[in-house]
């Protein structure tokens, strides 16, 4: 069966094409368009309008390629951003408009359940249980399981919601740096409360701000998702790449090649998240995982 996901969140809004016979995965097409349609939201609660049409128009370009490849079945959930904002239908019924069909806004513990299924397919169940953390731009999830979720939960501390709160300039100062630290580990603690982050035998970290560090600490020239695939990343290399990041300008950070323009303005935050996050799992290293919450809808589809 040929399968359609899309996950539309408050960065970016992607597209996986897929054929699925039994076990069998065939990656046919996966589009990515960083969008920003959380602009503004943790400060207003609502959609600005020109995020709105930055949206709508992936989709118009995401609905031209699933008539174009036979899609048999779609399945489009909307995330952190979505669930915030006050004036969402103006989005969802132009989604409606646009797929013919309805677009689920999903609670954290269903995002944080599909991104489990996506981010842990390609390990053995020896390598569990897992700890899946998916850093997005409004919320990160945090997901523990061998087979299946035991615990999950979702908190605000996504890249662009940090950005917006706690940085001011292109540099965060120190006391920006130590607002955000101090906002972004009481929500690990919040979590902590209810997802074991410490018993974990493997930490999965999948998503834009993960598979972006990793491509920082594997020095790639160009982006390559083969490459980060999988890839292990020391803690403590994690913790230097965040702090480059911090450092850097953002002329310096665009100019990386593996850097999506898309990502230049929030990196650093995310950056910032998944150190925090590894200094609290205690866990020496991470495994970075282009298999998310895409991964997961698609599954679920069959």
């Amino acid at each position: 069966m040929r399968v359609a996901a899309i996950d539309c969140g408050t960065n970016s809004i992607r597209l996986l094409i897929a054929d699925i016979e039994g076990g069998n995965f065939r990656e046919i097409t996966r589009i990515m368009e960083v969008v920003r349609l959380g602009q503004g939201v943790d400060k207003t609660g609502a959609f600005h309008p020109d995020a709105i049409a930055r949206t709508l128009a992936a989709v118009d370009i995401f609905a031209a390629e699933i008539a174009k490849r036979g899609v048999e079945k779609v399945r489009f959930c909307a995330t952190s951003a979505t669930r915030d904002a006050t004036n969402r239908a103006l989005f969802t019924d132009g989604v409606k408009e646009r797929l013919g069909i309805e677009p689920e806004v999903i609670a954290g513990e269903v995002e944080a359940a599909l991104s489990f299924q996506g981010a842990t397919k390609d390990f053995d169940k020896s390598e569990g249980p897992f700890l899946v953390i998916d850093i997005g731009g409004g919320s990160t999830e945090f997901v523990f399981g061998t087979d299946s979720v035991e615990a999950a939960r979702s908190m605000n501390i996504g890249c662009v919601r940090m950005s917006e709160r706690h940085f001011t300039g292109d540099q965060p100062d120190p006391g920006q740096i130590a607002s955000a630290i101090e906002d972004i580990d009481e929500a690990i603690r919040q979590a902590a409360k209810s997802v074991p982050i410490t018993q974990a035998k493997t930490v999965i970290m999948v998503a834009g701000t993960a598979t972006t560090v990793a491509a920082a600490a594997l020095d790639l020239p160009a982006y390559d998702r083969y490459a980060i695939h999988l890839a292990r990343i020391s803690t403590a290399r994690a913790h230097e790449i965040s702090t480059e990041l911090l450092r850097e300008t953002r002329e310096q950070r665009a100019a990386h090649g593996y850097m999506h323009p898309g990502r230049v303005d929030v990196i650093g935050a995310g950056s910032l998240v998944l150190d925090r996050i590894m200094a609290a799992t205690g866990a020496q290293e991470f495994v970075a995982s282009e298999s998310d919450i895409l991964d997961g809808m698609a599954w679920s589809l069959v």
